[in-house]
């Protein structure tokens, strides 16, 4: 196959480590910088262009978008979509995924476990907004935040009112959601390939720090899951329209919650905790479903 991976830096980890799996099991695969391609779109033969010249025809394309580009890549990737490409995350499925509010939206309406949220406009509705999350303390999240930039804990009302009102006088989206003490400063991510869990890994915050990324200083071990935690990853990536994700789960008194679902996982800790090939089993995917016209929107939406 000649597969094309959409990101803007070769010589991060996941980006190569796809590339190198791809080629070892011989197959033809392009890094192409996502912000460098361009669209010409016409009514008979519309195609991506890239420094001067139009791409050759992949038959798959692995999107590896960040969240400051969204936009212009979810655009690019529909693009490839329109013209036939097997896309192994189509760009509908991204967007979803990068809206924190519509991906909770959606997740809720499956049944899917989650921490009670909030969102609101008016900061003469905080008082109640913090009381329906089941008070303080509670979580403040920008929902345009990554990688835990933009997660605030407030241990008390009285705090949690002043982030929020400081956050709405700034005229960002939040949401608010209920504080999962019983977590411990730990979340799982369980990364799903083609609606299985192929792997999956406990990260754990650093001392005093209720953010369990692994970019702040988090820690990755292995975990086993339940059969419930299992299920709930698989149904959160169907709900997103994903084929390859990393679902982040709480463990909770009420079962397990999702917390996200992102649709461009690194690949690092995970491979480093479980020594497992995960970059291998994205190939297997596109090896058996990546197949000229096999998508489900063809770029509508």
């Amino acid at each position: 196959m000649k597969v094309a991976i959409l990101s803007r830096n070769k010589n991060l980890y996941s980006t190569r480590r796809l590339k190198e799996a791809g080629e070892a099991m011989g197959h033809e695969v392009d890094i192409i910088d996502t912000l460098h391609c361009y669209m010409d779109i016409t009514s008979t033969h519309s195609k991506v262009r890239y420094h001067g010249r139009e791409l050759p025809e992949y038959d798959a394309i692995i999107p590896r978008i960040g969240a400051s580009v969204t936009f212009y890549g979810t655009a690019v990737a529909r693009q490839f979509e329109m013209m036939g490409t097997f896309n192994i995350n189509e760009s509908v499925a991204i967007s979803r995924s990068r809206d924190k509010l519509r991906s909770l939206q959606l997740l809720s309406r499956k049944g899917i476990g989650l921490p009670r949220t909030g969102f609101a406009n008016k900061p003469d509705n905080t008082k109640d907004l913090i009381k329906n999350v089941g008070g303080a303390p509670v979580v403040i999240k920008l929902l345009e935040g990554t990688q835990g930039i933009g997660v605030v804990l407030a241990d008390t009302a009285k705090a949690a009112e002043a982030i929020i009102e400081a956050f709405m006088g700034l005229k960002a989206n939040i949401l608010v959601q209920e504080f999962v003490k019983e977590a411990g400063g730990a979340d799982i991510r369980c990364l799903v390939i083609g609606g299985k869990v192929v792997a999956a890994m406990k990260r754990q915050g650093a001392e005093g720090e209720f953010r369990s990324n692994l970019h702040r200083g988090g820690s990755a071990t292995v975990v086993k899951l339940s059969k419930e935690e299992r299920e709930t990853a698989i149904m959160a990536a169907k709900a997103m329209g994903l084929n390859m994700c990393g679902v982040d789960l709480l463990r909770s008194q009420n079962g397990p919650m999702v917390m996200e679902v992102n649709s461009s996982p690194g690949l690092e800790g995970i491979e480093t905790a479980t020594g497992k090939n995960v970059a291998g089993m994205v190939f297997d995917f596109l090896e058996k479903n990546a197949k000229p016209n096999n998508t489900k929107t063809r770029g509508r939406g």
